[in-house]
């Protein structure tokens, strides 16, 4: 990425079941869905959303291997997409083993994303 523009944060849990996707999911949602960028397309080139670069950075606590990097990008309206994936966020107790919710476990999972937006 040559220009970035905006930087949007979020945070993402899986309470449960363990689903590293959908934690990922739900932390770019965060992200991007209390932002608005109004005046974006004035700084890509050709004024065309379509050319905007956008790079996702997750922090995951575990599984990393399991997360569907197809899935996160489909959360991205416009541009090129890309995802990172590195070691972070949190696996903690949920507290209770919900059999009908699919948990292996207790833990819940907390993941950080990071949305760069530029060209």
């Amino acid at each position: 990425m040559e220009k970035i523009i905006f930087i949007e944060t979020g945070t993402g849990i899986d309470v449960h079941g363990q689903n590293v996707t959908k934690a990922c999911l739900r932390a770019v949602e965060n992200a991007i869905h209390y932002n608005s960028m109004p005046g974006i397309k004035q700084y890509l080139p050709e004024q065309d959303l379509y050319n905007m670069k956008v790079n996702v950075r997750l922090a995951v606590p575990m599984d990393k291997e399991q997360v569907d990097i197809e899935l996160v990008k489909k959360e991205i309206p416009y541009g090129t997409v890309t995802v990172d994936v590195i070691d972070g966020g949190m696996a903690t107790s949920s507290g209770i083993v919900l059999e009908d919710k699919e948990d292996k476990n207790d833990l819940m999972y907390i993941v950080n994303a990071a949305v760069e937006v530029g060209y």
